[in-house]
């Protein structure tokens, strides 16, 4: 494999956008530092192909053979409304807030932080009506050392043999399922599988539950770890018949008469149906607190990943009639994120790029309201980047639907340097998109050896990819990461594939998209074959790339496929190439422990 030679390029100033075509290719929507204020539409023949200001990359929205038409005709309409998104973002009455700057750009007005949040919040009556039994409850500046959350309600009577439950949740921003659980607890009045009433408390972070921690009656061995002095779970079983109408009577006679009889016990389960409850969650110097009418339940400790102003929503959902939510002691002052991380912080911008060839480029797939993950990956794995004058890592983000969204993300990639913007509207069907925006950065403005492919929630052990990688003989094209071998499309399910997305019964062998490397002969082909519209789309980004490697090794070239179990897919190991799914915190926790010479994980305990 030869070493590509760098592209002369000339200027000081560096790229912000990497513009991707709109329908049919009959224009190329390009952006020009020069005139930053404005987007220019010229056609593909005006622009050089050498320019250091001005970027493009072709990806046919005609037919690809074999490929799925209804993602490029979802592409050409994502690439449609992205333009329009740009073009509202820079129609702003303030260009010159776009420019190149030491100093960061003020927060915009109505963010969070531009006024104080309020101490305590209530919920009550009507206001909690229309929401399914459930509730939301907003906590403006999440939550502090000491604040309180009390929750007043009536579990509701499961219909035949339904497992009652409910759930008091933690959330996190985001939509839906990508919304963090910074907590969950969860009680099941009837039991699950363990055919008995529990209470389970986890997290939950990019859709990965952690250990679930779960009390079954028994109080937690002396042994075990406190919290704050409190023992993680507390005793309520006893010898009582297994029935719903027993432990009711036994509750309320201990509750209401203080009478006991011989099969009594002190504190049966706290929670019955159709009985009132009030439920305390407050957060302590370790962990969280649970207190059930006056008296502690469980403890749950703080997990790695989650700090308590994560916390911006408290939702009560399931089989629950809920009267009130009071939440007190809340902080009052929340900086906006944007001003709370861009002050001065010079040390965590990328360096200009080198003018000596590149060992290695990074493309890392981000959102963009992920400014969270971005500055812990810049303030933890990226600082070895930064240090380094062989690799060079950047960003790769696509549009939100939401302006202010946009704007924020314009002036950190303005602010920091390392953030190539791809304006489609960013939806999980086409991220693959992003990462043949990657392969043609590679090829057109930083050549480099090697280029890596991650994910915003990866953490990267660079010298010992790096290491890793030098095993393998120049002589030979590379396809490095955690491989899939006769994997199966699953035809069922959230992540279903249908027939017309993919007819075959088996996936091609292809590395997982947490983190893996090919040499720049394979990203120069896919990039220059993309454009071409000779490549296949398909809406899962590592299953096409392994598509479009297997397609090269059978074009006469010599492909080393080079399994690591060391790449993770999920999660974390001791002496780890790769780490995935980790959470801001956990990324910097990581590296703190790098740094000590201590290549160990940060899972939650």
């Amino acid at each position: 494999m030869r070493r590509p030679r760098r592209v002369g390029v000339g200027g000081g100033l560096r790229p912000l956008l990497l513009l991707l075509p709109f329908a049919a290719l009959l224009s190329v929507a390009t952006f020009s530092l020069h005139s930053p204020d404005r987007l220019v539409i010229d056609a593909p023949r005006q622009l050089s192909p050498t320019s250091r200001h001005v970027h493009r990359l072709a990806v046919s929205s005609l037919d690809v053979p074999g490929a799925a038409p209804p993602l490029h005709g979802a592409a050409a309409r994502a690439f449609r409304s992205g333009g329009r998104l740009l073009r509202d973002v820079l129609s702003s009455p303030s260009p010159s807030s776009w420019s190149s700057s030491s100093a960061p750009a003020p927060p915009p007005a109505g963010v969070v932080g531009a006024t104080r949040c309020p101490a305590s919040v209530t919920r009550s009556g009507a206001q909690l009506r229309g929401v399914g039994g459930g509730a939301l409850l907003p906590l403006p500046c999440g939550l502090a050392l000491g604040s309180h959350v009390t929750v007043v309600g009536a579990p509701r009577r499961a219909a035949g043999a339904t497992v009652a439950q409910f759930a008091v949740e933690l959330r996190g921003e985001g939509d839906g399922d990508a919304a963090p659980r910074i907590l969950h607890f969860n009680p099941r009045l009837r039991g699950d599988w363990s055919r008995r009433p529990v209470i389970e408390q986890n997290t939950r972070f990019r859709g990965q539950w952690g250990p679930a921690l779960r009390c079954e009656g028994h109080r937690s061995r002396p042994e075990e770890e406190t919290v704050d002095g409190l023992v993680k779970c507390e005793e309520w079983s006893g010898k009582v018949r297994d029935t719903s109408e027993e432990l009711k009577r036994l509750w309320l006679r201990n509750r209401i008469a203080g009478q006991k009889g011989r099969n009594c016990i002190d504190w049966p389960y706290p929670f019955m149906e159709d009985e009132l409850f009030v439920l305390t969650l407050s957060a302590g110097l370790e962990g969280y607190h649970f207190h059930v009418d006056g008296k502690h339940v469980t403890s749950f400790p703080y997990r790695v990943g989650f700090v308590l102003e994560d916390a911006t929503i408290l939702s009560v959902i399931g089989d629950i009639d809920v009267q009130s939510i009071v939440a007190g002691s809340l902080p009052t002052a929340h900086p906006s994120i944007v001003q709370r991380n861009l002050e001065l912080l010079t040390e965590l911008k990328a360096p200009p790029l080198a003018e000596e060839n590149v060992e290695l480029f990074i493309g890392i797939l981000s959102a963009g309201n992920h400014f969270t993950e971005r500055m812990a990956a810049r303030r933890s794995w990226m600082s070895s980047v930064r240090n380094s004058s062989s690799v060079v890592a950047r960003f790769f983000v696509a549009l939100n639907g939401r302006r202010e969204v946009n704007e924020d993300l314009l002036k950190e990639a303005d602010f920091f340097g390392d953030i190539v913007i791809v304006p489609f509207v960013d939806s999980y069907d086409l991220v693959v998109l992003k990462t043949i925006a990657i392969c043609d950065y590679a090829a057109r403005v930083v050549p480099a050896k090697y280029v890596m492919k991650c994910d915003d929630d990866t953490f990267v052990r660079l010298d010992s990819v790096m290491a890793e990688v030098k095993k393998v003989s120049d002589s030979k094209s590379l396809y490095l990461g955690n491989m899939n071998y006769y994997h199966r499309p699953l035809r069922e399910g959230k992540w279903a594939v249908s027939y017309e997305e993919w007819p075959r019964e088996e996936y091609p062998p292809y590395a997982d998209g947490a983190g893996y490397i090919v040499s720049s002969d394979i990203a120069n082909f896919v990039a220059s074959e993309m454009e071409k519209g000779r490549l296949n789309l398909f809406k899962m980004e590592d299953v096409s790339m392994g598509m479009w490697v297997g397609r090269f090794n059978s074009s006469g070239n010599s492909v080393a496929y080079v399994h690591s179990p060391r790449l993770c897919q999920s999660g974390c190991v001791d002496d780890y190439l790769t780490a995935h799914y980790q959470s801001p915190a956990q990324l910097v926790c990581l590296w703190e422990k790098l740094r000590q010479g201590r290549p160990q994980c940060c899972n939650a305990r």
